[in-house]
């Protein structure tokens, strides 16, 4: 099957969607072919879809001439999983903006996938409910893209990452078919789990264009604690010690001696704690039950050996301590290295050896590392922080083979290559690895049934035999 190239397709589809739904100018391809990781491919056009009518047409159309589709929202993933391989079609699903539905009883919100994260929460808040999924980007990425990577954030220690708060949605398959799996229930097991199949697919199998996202009731009270410590390996027992002694914070955050010191240079002295490791603690609930534990861990810290311990109490407080956690990486940029943010996971009780694992790496290797991130479950931000990474291809050679070090001994301590930020391209190379020869068949099974032609987000890592 030829696929159709250039002026035809931008016709083809202008006469199909409308001129103000289709680009082909420079800037808009140029703006369309990566998202924040390093690769980029230029697509031959761009589609704006507004609803799921326009995802339907596109993906007959596609099927027809078999034109490639990646299917895009916000473009901020971190490892190139909306870049066009194949160029093709970009199908930007970002002017879905919708908040169709809030509704308290049902303690559901209904959402197109444009929705951007942040305006979700800050909705749902003005009626006394609380969507809990928070990934950092929360300000500027969409539900889509949290759909397609299964996105979490520091509050999934307590509440569950994207995929716990989908009771339903729509997708289109790459035929163009139109799919509802779920529903507004809060429970339901009616057949497969086809919403759990979707979320977490990184639009290899469908484009999801609407779900019902379920909501919990408002907590009342908010409780943060900040504590510093003199080594990483101390914050690190702290956080074994503070579920020893029964405690569940909504988040539980760590940063090591690098983070900490980029912060220092970045963001003033003044709102940096001493010390080489550093704890962030959430807590939320009933007020009075949010005071006594604050209180009651904020003992525990200073007995724990924390050199402080600060304590704020209420949203605009405990803003002001999250205000650091949130400014780690622009701090890490801030030092002019390239940041390769690994987002893996090891078992909670490895925290310590990964620490020591990536001091040893940083001696062998030459380059410095600075780990960061959600201590509650092991999620934790490995950056491998490197000098002249685009620019020297030695470099980015034994940034590489630091990398294949740091995921082998990962995977032999039966972590994840990823917690949040998906496969996408940049962590192909260790994808048949992580998933066993068995678990590979049955991705490119279920690939080979939704999308036989292979032209939804092709070239990523489930492919088809024979369409790469």
């Amino acid at each position: 099957m030829a696929a159709r190239h250039d002026s035809a397709l931008g016709t083809d589809l202008r006469r199909l969607l409308g001129p103000d739904r289709v680009a082909d100018d420079p800037a808009a391809l140029q703006e369309h072919s990566a998202d924040r990781w390093f690769a980029s491919q230029t697509p031959e056009i761009v589609v704006f879809a507004s609803c799921t009518e326009d995802v339907s047409k596109v993906l007959q159309y596609a099927t027809k001439h078999g034109v490639p589709v990646t299917p895009r929202g916000a473009g901020v993933c971190y490892v190139g999983g909306c870049v066009p391989l194949r160029g093709g079609i970009v199908l930007s699903v970002a002017r879905m903006q919708q908040i169709k539905e809030i509704h308290f009883e049902d303690g559901v919100a209904v959402v197109e996938p444009g929705v951007i994260t942040g305006h979700l929460q800050a909705a749902v808040r003005k009626q006394g409910l609380f969507y809990p999924p928070d990934p950092a980007s929360l300000k500027e990425c969409s539900l889509g893209g949290n759909l397609a990577t299964n996105a979490g954030g520091p509050r999934c220690l307590k509440y569950g990452v994207t995929r716990h708060y989908v009771l339903g949605l729509e997708a289109v398959l790459a035929d163009g078919r139109v799919l509802r799996a779920g529903g507004r229930t809060h429970k339901n097991k009616t057949g497969f789990d086809l919403v759990g199949l979707f979320v977490g697919s990184e639009g290899l199998l469908g484009v999801i264009t609407e779900a019902t996202l379920r909501l919990l009731p408002l907590p009342p009270a908010r409780g943060s604690l900040s504590a510093s410590f003199a080594t990483f390996a101390q914050a690190a027992g702290a956080v074994q010690a503070v579920f020893r002694a029964g405690f569940l914070p909504a988040a539980l955050e760590i940063a090591d001696a690098f983070t900490l010191q980029a912060a220092r240079e970045f963001c003033g002295t003044e709102i940096v704690p001493a010390g080489e490791g550093h704890l962030l603690l959430d807590l939320d609930g009933q007020p009075d039950s949010v005071r006594s534990e604050a209180d009651s861990l904020q003992r525990l810290l200073r007995e724990l050996g924390a050199l402080d311990v600060q304590k704020a109490m209420g949203e605009e407080a405990c803003e002001t301590l999250w205000d650091l956690r949130r400014r780690f990486s622009a701090s890490l940029k801030a030092t002019g290295l390239t940041k390769l943010n690994e987002d893996i996971v090891v078992p909670r009780g490895r925290l310590v050896d990964l620490a020591e694992f990536a001091d040893d790496l940083r001696r062998r290797s030459g380059y410095p590392i600075a780990c960061f991130g959600h201590a509650g479950d092991g999620n934790i931000h490995v950056n491998i922080m490197a000098a002249g990474y685009k620019e020297d291809p030695n470099v980015r050679e034994k940034v590489q083979a630091a990398l294949d070090e740091l995921f082998a001994q990962v995977l032999a301590w039966g972590g994840a290559i990823t917690g949040e930020h998906g496969i996408g391209i940049a962590k192909q190379r260790w994808w048949p690895q992580a998933v066993s020869e068995t678990g590979r068949s049955v991705h490119e099974a279920l690939k080979q049934a939704l999308d036989p032609l292979g032209l939804l987000n092709p070239d990523k890592f489930v492919t088809i035999r024979g369409t790469r």
